[in-house]
């Protein structure tokens, strides 16, 4: 049976950062963690579920909830990546829901930094819809100090049309075409990967349960996510 590990701390290593509300967590998030897991080598990947999503408004599940829900999840992206034979380990970390205020992504950034050290790449793992959404993130154009990027495509999702001209900017000094450079920079550096194509909204899945919970199956949403989703009796 796969179990989580826990995460090496000081080592010169890649450490994939996936943030998100997590409500609920579903396998668009684990493709996600999975191809970069295998296409960045990632040596751990972390899930960090947020404490005060504050661009999510109300409405949202409580944080507790939220973490167990992404832990069940963690469970079975560890399982897939020992199926994969993927060696990158899978942690799970509430320093967001512990720390008081809206979840800021700069803050998180600032904490693993120091956990991790200067010398490890931080690889800040996302779709293309929240590149385009970036220069709303608190503080966004600090991030590149303490953190790289990896953005993943949507179907249908035309980046290019999309970006901002800051986000152009950005990306005019930050990208980078090859997904090893992030193996050579701590941070600073962009990455899209336009491969993977995952289409699943949390929003969605919501509105699913709410009126349709019967189509709802283990290949949408992680089947230990769902256990506790049914037994708590959430998204009515």
């Amino acid at each position: 049976m796969a179990s989580l590990s826990p995460l090496p701390l000081n080592t010169r290593k890649k450490i994939g950062i996936l943030g998100g509300t997590f409500d609920p967590p579903h396998l668009g998030h684990l493709k996600l963690a999975s191809h970069f897991a295998k296409h960045l080598n990632l040596d751990s990947l972390l899930l960090i579920p947020s404490g005060e999503p504050w661009q999510k408004g109300s409405g949202i599940t409580p944080a507790k909830i939220r973490f167990q829900l992404t832990e069940a999840a963690a469970i079975d992206l560890a399982r897939a990546l020992l199926y994969l034979k993927i060696p990158t380990q899978v942690g799970i970390d509430s320093l967001e829901i512990d720390r008081a205020g809206p979840s800021y992504m700069l803050d998180t950034a600032k904490v693993l930094r120091e956990r991790f050290g200067s010398e490890a790449s931080l690889i800040c793992l996302m779709g293309a819809d929240s590149l385009v959404n970036l220069p709303t993130w608190h503080a966004w154009e600090d991030l590149m100090g303490y953190l790289n990027f990896a953005v993943a495509s949507r179907p249908n999702y035309d980046l290019g049309a999309q970006i901002t001209p800051a986000v152009k900017q950005l990306l005019e000094k930050h990208q980078t075409k090859e997904p090893s450079a992030l193996e050579n920079s701590a941070s600073g550096l962009i990455y899209i990967d336009e491969t993977l194509s995952v289409d699943l909204s949390s929003t969605d899945l919501r509105d699913r349960l709410k009126t349709a919970r019967h189509s709802i199956k283990s290949e949408q949403i992680p089947s230990h996510t769902l256990e506790i989703i049914t037994k708590l009796g959430l998204y009515q």
